[in-house]
């Protein structure tokens, strides 16, 4: 059945760049607290005394932690939202809520490892479910036709968010840097910085962007929980009708296991193997931003013409290739070639895969949909971090070798895109049922 809306009138361009307004603000959280500067400085500062196999495992079990809860709960979230209407409702308090465990990350010092490893649980969750409830909101707000721009656009906008999270942080660590102090003197007001630009520039999409599809069911109650779970049950029932989205969906999880092996050790391996410095960190992580908002765009433009599954093809390859660089790179030039091409194939897999997931989902059943595909992505967030860890323990501190495991992650990740009917996809998302 064809869901009710409150605003039948196409989105606003206001509307649409408030969308775009959320990857901008969340950035942050991502580069500067997961990328480039907390999780060094939870290895080498909070967690240091556990040494850096232990620390970093550590690292990424609490990361681990974090994406567990995602996974649970995102789809039984989304389709609650979508019953009761109240996907904004929800995105307005995992927004606020991580602007608050961000903050209060500022607290941490060395030793902080438990207090720590509580309070990167909670933002992360807040974060990663927030990234679940605004992609959800793009199938309303645009056509099948225009979703991979948008979703480019909004990718593209988000790395300019996370380049000026990195820009004010590196302000300050030089300042701070020049004035002769610590680490764990200025690493944690970096924190605040986050929080403060994710609060002031998430007002736009919470202030302009409108719950379009109408209440189905009262939030108030436990019916709104069963109902919810009855949604999702129904869904994978339904499951042989959208064959093509639970194939890309395990496509994703595979790949994106090893994409957020990098997101979330990148900073690491460069402290670690190439011997950088927190400034060499946030300048390698300020040019991976500036190339993937161009291959955010660019790719994003192109998936319209060609498809998104083959765009995400293309960009698997520039990751392999990529790997293979950072692998034989002992000196900085390899090194800043593998960045660069990092950068360029992260913004384009992300932007097509999340308009993917869009040109897949039926009318109404946006949040829940979304709430699968966060459910893939978070999987993925446990699986490659805790292989790379894991590897990382076994092998004494041998980031060269971990780091390999991420081609596996790439190629399997492409032979299962191979499977998906792009085109068959979309047209089962238009049967409403």
């Amino acid at each position: 059945m064809t869901p009710n809306l409150k605003y039948p009138d196409p989105a606003t361009r206001r509307e649409r760049f408030a969308w775009c307004m959320y990857d901008f603000a969340n950035s942050g959280y991502t580069t500067v607290i997961l990328t480039a500067i907390f999780n060094a400085y939870f290895v080498g500062v909070v967690a240091a005394e556990k040494g850096n196999g232990h620390a970093t495992l550590l690292w990424t079990l609490t990361i681990a932690a974090a994406n567990i809860l995602v996974l649970f709960s995102a789809p039984v979230v989304g389709a609650i939202a979508d019953y009761s209407g109240a996907k904004k409702r929800f995105l307005m308090v995992t927004t606020w809520g991580c602007v608050l465990f961000t903050a209060l990350l500022s607290t941490v010092g060395p030793g902080d490892i438990g207090l720590a490893v509580v309070l990167v649980i909670l933002a992360t969750f807040m974060f990663a479910s927030g990234e679940n409830l605004i992609a959800a909101f793009l199938p309303e707000i645009s056509t099948p036709d225009s979703m991979g721009r948008l979703s480019g656009y909004g990718w593209a906008l988000g790395y300019v968010g996370g380049l000026l999270s990195l820009v004010l942080c590196l302000g300050y660590v030089t300042y701070a840097e020049n004035q002769g102090l610590e680490a764990a003197q200025y690493i944690p007001v970096t924190n605040l910085i986050v929080a403060a630009l994710f609060g002031a520039a998430a007002m736009p999409t919470l202030l302009w962007l409108r719950e379009r599809v109408d209440v189905t069911g009262s939030f108030a109650g436990t019916r709104i929980i069963t109902e919810g779970f009855n949604r999702l049950r129904a869904t994978w029932r339904q499951a042989r009708m959208h064959a093509d989205l639970f194939r890309f969906l395990i496509a994703l999880t595979i790949y994106y296991a090893g994409i957020h092996i990098v997101i979330v050790l990148a900073a690491v391996y460069a402290q670690e193997v190439m011997g950088f410095k927190t400034q060499n960190t946030i300048v390698l992580i300020i040019v991976v931003n500036v190339t993937a908002a161009i291959g955010a765009f660019l790719f994003g433009h192109l998936q319209d013409k060609i498809g998104s599954s083959r765009c995400i093809a293309l960009t698997l390859l520039i990751w392999i290739a990529a790997i293979i660089c950072a692998y034989l790179a002992t000196g900085t030039f390899l090194f800043w070639v593998a960045a660069n091409l990092i950068g360029t194939a992260l913004g384009g897999a992300q932007s097509a895969g999340r308009a993917l997931v869009g040109q897949f989902t039926p009318a109404g059943r946006q949040g829940e949909f979304f709430g699968l595909w966060g459910l893939a992505t978070k999987l993925s967030a446990i699986i490659g971090p805790l292989t790379y860890g894991g590897m990382i323990y076994l092998f004494e501190g041998d980031h060269r070798i971990a780091l390999l495991s991420t081609l596996l992650f790439f190629t399997g990740g492409l032979a299962v895109l191979m499977t998906v009917n792009e085109k068959r996809g979309r047209e089962m998302a238009k049967i409403n049922y």
